[in-house]
């Protein structure tokens, strides 16, 4: 992991600006210059100054302590979509995968959540649930969870033709230690690949929703939220936009990085390869 770190300047880079963004998601309180949701009706739309760092938005909030603050809850959702994903993608992609009688019911519906679009399924579950963190975490979850679910899937029904899973039959082993000991353990290191790349994709989700008036309730400060109040004032505020959108790319792009980066390590080709060089 390290060896591919010093190949990757730009991992490094990657991976400095996430250190960044955790701390800012961690330590908002202590980072974040005034209350996010203080207004400052005199300071309404002013300019970068020493005063606010990055700007005020249209009632006067300072934007530098907004996008502290939503870094913690992008980070948050984020987090609990993945969560999300994982926990119910690997339990029903190993039972489908292990359990021939579960497999038909359980990869028809993923296949089902699968013909929708990701931010339209997204947008239907919450307009029948209604805004709110934990309704959102469900909404974007559900579409990631299928694809969790046909990974692990793939997997189990390879792994479980292995000769070890065969033996093991053959002892007596009960399946649920078989899922346990030697199944889901090999499916570590796909997960964590996954992880990585739900966790980036789940962040843009989020702020789509966001932007849409669909996800998290616009009095709490959030990158998306940031986006959707900042439209309206492109031409007059363009910083209220440019600044949230800037701060999305790059984490987005700095989580795809390091999930490359991850991913190429636990390749047993790639790792040959860079060790070769």
């Amino acid at each position: 992991m390290f060896n591919l770190l010093r190949k990757r300047k730009v991992a490094i880079v990657a991976s400095v600006f996430l250190i960044a963004v955790l701390i800012c998601g961690i330590f908002a309180p202590l980072i974040s210059t005034f209350d996010p949701n203080e207004t400052h009706g005199k300071d309404r739309l002013s300019t970068i100054n020493s005063t606010y760092w990055l700007g005020t938005d249209n009632y006067g909030r300072d934007i530098f302590s907004r996008i502290i603050y939503g870094t913690r809850m992008s980070l948050v959702g984020s987090l609990g979509i993945v969560v999300f994903a994982v926990v119910l993608g690997v339990l029903l992609g190993v039972v489908a995968g292990y359990l021939r009688s579960a497999q038909m019911v359980i990869m028809r519906l993923a296949d089902v959540l699968m013909a929708f679009p990701p931010l339209l399924l997204a947008m239907m579950l919450m307009a029948i649930m209604g805004s709110g963190v934990f309704n959102v975490v469900i909404a974007i979850g559900a579409y990631y969870m299928t694809r969790m679910i046909r990974i692990i899937y793939s997997l189990t029904l390879k792994i479980k033709e292995e000769t070890y899973i065969e033996a093991m039959h053959a002892q007596g082993a009960s399946t649920l230690r078989i899922i346990l000991r030697h199944i889901v353990p090999n499916l570590v290191s796909p997960i964590i690949v996954q992880a990585t790349f739900t966790f980036s994709s789940a962040l843009l989700q989020m702020a789509a929703l966001d932007f849409l008036g669909l996800g998290i309730p616009p009095q709490y400060p959030t990158w998306g939220n940031m986006l959707s109040e900042g439209s309206r004032f492109m031409t007059r505020a363009p910083w209220m936009v440019v600044i949230p959108g800037l701060v999305i790319v790059l984490t987005v792009l700095s989580i795809n990085i390091m999930g490359d980066l991850l991913r190429d390590n636990i390749d047993p080709k790639f790792r040959d390869i860079v060790k070769g060089t």
